[in-house]
């Protein structure tokens, strides 16, 4: 079986590294994106080539959450978990939350419940 690839979205560069490697070293395959934008478009050119996406809240010109529901116009139900400094409640069926700062473990069990729907 091929190995998940998560599309991550974070405009803080050292976090979205530190994710990236993270994500790389436990046997994800990753593409990271320092904004909205780019992620988007990455998504709009192979949608079915993610399993699910990891974005912050907070980004620049579009939210983490304007950008999952983008993704969804084309993917309906696309699996994602929003990040945040800030407490939120997901709108979405199927849009996981953690509060930064988390621990590698958290991440680690969001993906799997975010994955196994």
């Amino acid at each position: 079986m091929d190995p998940h690839r998560l599309l991550i979205v974070d405009d803080e560069a050292n976090l979205l590294d530190l994710l990236r490697r993270y994500l790389r070293r436990i046997g994800y395959e990753v593409e990271a994106c320092g904004n909205a934008e780019d992620a988007l478009a990455l998504f709009q050119a192979g949608p079915d080539r993610f399993s699910m996406a990891i974005t912050d809240l907070s980004l620049p010109t579009l939210s983490g959450e304007e950008l999952i529901e983008r993704m969804r116009e084309l993917r309906p139900g696309f699996p994602a978990i929003i990040t945040s400094g800030y407490p939120y409640v997901p709108r979405g069926a199927g849009i996981g939350f953690l509060q930064k700062p988390f621990l590698p473990q958290m991440l680690l069990e969001a993906v799997e419940k975010a994955l196994k729907g």
